[in-house]
């Protein structure tokens, strides 16, 4: 009971009540056979936690209690969360602690550089809390890790995903001219649900930020994610699709939600992998480059992988083959 009392100090309410699309109740909470998890603490898990401690850092794959930590840190792989772990936003389905922010630390960046070069990691994920306690949203930070990892690890590869630092083309674009090779913003759920899920965000806000990333710096690679079985239905998934298409996206990951706590949005449905295979072949079909779509899938869940091959399938489009 305490993590849920740290991510929620003054016990407020999370969520509003929610019933599947047909009217029916939500899922009684029961996961499906599919959604089992096989835990592995292998020797890379215990030296990648060690390294994350050893240099005070935080990871989305703790704080968003993410269920496939153990397979990536397993074969080293880790997303740091920047800006400290407390966010200034609230969405029903994150399990990150919303409050009041530590200042800001300006030595993050160093050290994660730091740890990038002690994991022997060639492909980062950088995410991060909203800040809007800063002018800036924390743009600066996000620049200063995303140029100490690659002075750091020459050749390394950095994916980004930041907040809509409400909006702001300048601080979006500090971002981007320090050069990350994937630009990830979430649009997370269908415009239906939005202002009740994700109030703080707005849906026609974040296909802007994607679309502003293409227009600033032409040839970035942009990323979104949906979560699913919150509550949408399969036709608003595929306008989501529809939407990330139009703004460009280039690689769009989907996965099922799970409740982090009792204080947060319900499980709505749980979503079969048949309807994410359906739902996959309609985002390349849309002209998404690449779709990972999957129960256990999240947003930086073997993102270097995802990039390899959204790439290949843009080489493809351009060569012509498959058209």
């Amino acid at each position: 009971m305490q993590r849920v009392r740290d991510h929620n100090p003054h016990g407020r309410r999370l969520h509003l009540p929610i019933v599947s699309a047909n009217g029916a109740p939500a899922s009684d909470g029961r996961k499906p056979p599919w959604l089992k998890v096989q835990l592995r603490s292998g020797p890379n898990y215990r030296d990648v936690q060690g390294i994350v401690r050893e240099h005070g850092l935080h990871t989305v794959c703790e704080e968003a209690m993410c269920p496939n930590i153990h397979e990536c840190w397993e074969e080293r792989e880790a997303t740091f969360l920047i800006l400290g772990d407390r966010c200034t936003r609230r969405c029903g389905f994150c399990d990150v602690m919303t409050a009041k922010p530590d200042p800001v630390d300006a030595e993050e960046p160093h050290r994660i550089a730091q740890a990038v070069v002690a994991m022997g990691l060639r492909y980062v994920v950088l995410t991060g809390v909203a800040r809007d306690d800063l002018e800036d949203g924390g743009a600066r930070i996000w620049a200063e890790a995303i140029r100490a990892v690659k002075d750091a690890v020459p050749g390394c590869g950095v994916e980004v995903l930041p907040s809509d630092l409400k909006g702001g083309e300048r601080d979006i674009a500090t971002v981007l001219d320090a050069g990350p090779d994937v630009f990830a913003h979430n649009l997370e759920t269908v415009r239906r649900l939005h202002p009740r899920i994700r109030p703080a965000f707005g849906y026609d806000r974040s296909l802007e930020v994607l679309r502003f990333a293409k227009r600033h710096r032409p040839g970035q690679v942009t990323k979104s994610n949906l979560i699913v079985g919150m509550g949408e239905g399969p036709e608003e998934i595929e306008q989501a699709l529809a939407d990330l298409a139009a703004a460009g996206c280039d690689i769009v990951t989907m996965g099922q939600y799970l409740q982090p706590t009792k204080l947060h949005l319900p499980v709505d449905r749980w979503v079969r992998p048949e309807e994410f295979a359906q739902h996959a072949e309609v985002g390349r079909s849309l002209g998404i480059a690449h779709v990972e779509a999957g129960p256990l899938v999240r947003s930086s869940y073997h993102a270097g992988r995802q990039l390899r091959r959204a790439m290949a399938a843009r080489a493809q489009v351009v060569g012509g083959v498959g058209l």
